[in-house]
């Protein structure tokens, strides 16, 4: 059951872009979508565990980790409904690389040499799949491309804050990620429709309502689900079974013809998945409780 669980989160990431995608078609952007759905389940969740507030008084860091999870929410919504889906996949999985870098930087964790092999690996499977044949450099050429890396990014400050956190409530933990990623997710929106970047929400078609309750039901149960499986395995096995949303991505965009598969990005893919497992694996026993997060 906690193996089904944490496939079941991934089963919900992996195909979230199509839900976002048809909100998208009646007029209502993903950024607009990411933050009504947080704010409505923050409010929910805000009002029926009110218990859950106490915790940030006494973790005050849980105001961190509503950030990065929003970072890392926002990054990764946007990315996957403008840009190639499989792609945008493999860059959000960059574990092995920020790991390292943010362990480093933050824990003083100084990396070994299959750490730094671990990153090798990763690089080179970034550099194949970015390098196209009409680019010269194998580096970031969209949006979606850098949106895709820096929810990556966010995604691994997200697990070093939760593992600075794993004495909070779970509750109290859910509850800020949430919020988090309501308002990163509004000031985000607000900023954009300002800006003239993308429409308001109020000249949205009103077919996206039962998609957006659809998709903020689907994040929910995940999130329980996340909780519930990686309370019961061991941080290696989270890690490596919550790497399938690369698989339910792949193969859910490719039929709905919205990525191309070729023998690049299989490549490319392959080191990155491989660097991922190995650095899951690889993981020391100090290291043995960390939990992997999903975006939620």
């Amino acid at each position: 059951m906690p193996a089904l669980a944490l496939i079941f989160n991934a089963f919900v990431w992996g195909v979230s872009w199509f839900p976002f995608r048809q909100i998208e078609s009646h007029g209502l952007h993903p950024v607009w979508t990411t933050c009504i759905i947080y704010v409505a389940i923050s409010l929910a969740m805000g009002f029926f565990r009110r218990h859950a507030w106490r915790g940030f008084m006494a973790y005050p860091m849980l105001v961190l980790l509503g950030l990065a999870a929003g970072f890392t929410n926002l990054g990764f919504n946007w990315a996957v409904t403008q840009g190639d889906v499989v792609r945008v996949v493999l860059l959000f999985y960059l574990m092995p690389l920020w790991s390292v870098l943010l362990g480093w930087a933050v824990l003083g964790e100084r990396p070994t040499g299959g750490a730094l092999a671990r990153v090798a690996l990763a690089l080179t499977g970034v550099a194949v799949v970015l390098k196209t044949p009409g680019v010269e450099w194998p580096v970031p050429s969209s949006l979606p491309d850098w949106l895709g890396l820096a929810a990556g990014f966010s995604f691994a400050v997200t697990n070093i804050v939760l593992r600075h956190l794993r004495d909070a409530p779970g509750e109290s933990r859910a509850l800020a990620m949430f919020c988090g990623c309501a308002a990163v997710a509004a000031i985000a929106a607000a900023a954009g429709t300002l800006l003239g970047a993308f429409g308001s929400p109020l000249a949205a078609e009103p077919g996206w309502i039962g998609w957006a309750a659809l998709l903020g039901t689907g994040f929910v149960v995940a999130n329980v689900c996340l909780q519930y499986g990686a309370a019961r395995l061991a941080a290696s096995a989270t890690a490596v079974i919550m790497l399938s949303e690369v698989l339910f991505a792949s193969v859910s965009s490719v039929a709905l013809g919205a990525a191309q598969m070729d023998p690049r990005i299989l490549a490319g893919g392959a080191l990155i998945v491989l660097a991922a497992v190995w650095s899951a694996f690889a993981r020391t026993p100090a290291q043995g409780d960390d939990r992997l997060s999903s975006p939620t």
